[in-house]
């Protein structure tokens, strides 16, 4: 009663459906009018390597970099991230038997998992800087999300018109965002746009103040005085709340001490990032710096109450214990989505 020759995708789609059914394979050799061996082996393939097709499961031009070959394509990349395809192509050919083209070079990177990407920028961390990020992760490693809903947050942010992303691009794996070897460090400085300061804290969106050109002591101190102490006396009227500010050089208002160099930890960055994304995302860009700030003012104030008590309550936590795992060194940055 058995059925000769290979079967077709249907035929062994109905034999694995039998057998799921719970059919023994006397059954289901009946049912279908296969042969007994025919129901075993069908099924087996589809346990074993979930297949259900009867094509061959390897077919096409054999691969020109084998699995030692890309170990070697791998090891360029680990030496030299900005290595362009013709600069990996020339060094991958040196000392191998077989040539290849940019093209199977780049076929071989994506079937590895690089892919050519723009570097994250980061701030450039000093050895000192470094300890001290470490220091307060460990001082503040058993702070809960009730402890950091006492925090109100702070910082300033340049906005512009126009929008530069560079051309620099590297090789990395997906996950690889934050290694040292994919990251272009920048320098804290100014820039064309406009300026603005703002704060917020887990129990609301505090306000965003535009500023001039740059953020002086004197603009600073006029800052504190008409923005943060009517925020934290109205916020915190038990005097049980932290104002958190980021150590520019300017400022001269200190209460919860903060390590140097660390926007990664300050969960007010995701919100820039917010009205960064919204500002590129609107119909008719701004054409003057007067329209930018009515629209980065618009946006700051849609802001939802969900999008900054996320912020606190998931990230602040996880990016303490972060830092605490890589010494000190920079965090993985997340956006914050689904905000508005």
């Amino acid at each position: 009663m058995g059925k000769k020759g290979d079967l077709s995708n249907f035929e062994r789609g109905m034999v694995v459906g039998a057998r799921r059914a719970g059919l023994s394979f006397s059954q289901s050799a009946q049912l279908l009018g296969f042969s007994r061996t025919t129901i075993s082996r069908v099924y087996k393939e589809w346990c074993e390597k979930g297949k259900t097709s009867s094509m061959p499961q390897s077919c096409g031009r054999k691969c020109l970099v084998d699995a030692r070959g890309q170990r070697r394509m791998g090891r360029l990349i680990q030496a030299d991230r900005r290595a362009t395809l013709t600069e990996i192509t020339t060094c991958y050919k040196r000392g191998m038997q077989q040539s290849i083209c940019e093209a199977t070079t780049r076929t071989t990177l994506r079937r590895m998992g690089y892919n050519s990407r723009r570097p994250h920028r980061v701030p450039l961390i000093s050895t000192t800087n470094t300890k001290k990020r470490l220091q307060f992760a460990r001082a503040h490693q058993n702070w809960t999300v009730e402890d950091w809903k006492n925090v109100a947050w702070s910082d300033e942010s340049r906005f512009l018109l126009r929008h530069s992303d560079g051309r620099v691009r590297i090789w990395r794996k997906q996950n690889e965002n934050m290694d040292p070897s994919c990251l272009v460090t920048t320098v804290q400085a100014g820039g064309g746009g406009v300026m603005v300061w703002g704060m917020f804290s887990w129990h609301t969106l505090g306000p965003l103040v535009p500023i001039g050109h740059c953020l002086n002591a004197t603009a600073y101190l006029s800052i504190v005085s008409d923005h943060v102490h009517p925020f934290m006396t109205t916020m915190y009227p038990s005097s049980d709340g932290y104002f958190q500010q980021d150590n520019a050089p300017c400022h001269k208002f200190t209460v919860l001490k903060w390590p140097p160099q660390s926007p990664d930890l300050n969960p007010i960055e995701h919100l820039w990032d917010v009205v960064e994304r919204e500002l590129r995302a609107l119909d008719v860009h701004p054409t003057n710096l007067h329209q930018l700030q009515d629209a980065i003012l618009s946006i700051w104030a849609n802001i939802s109450k969900e999008c900054f008590q996320h912020l606190v309550e998931s990230i602040m936590p996880s990016r303490i214990a972060e830092v605490l795992k890589k010494k000190g060194q920079h965090c993985k940055y997340r956006l914050c989505k689904n905000v508005m």
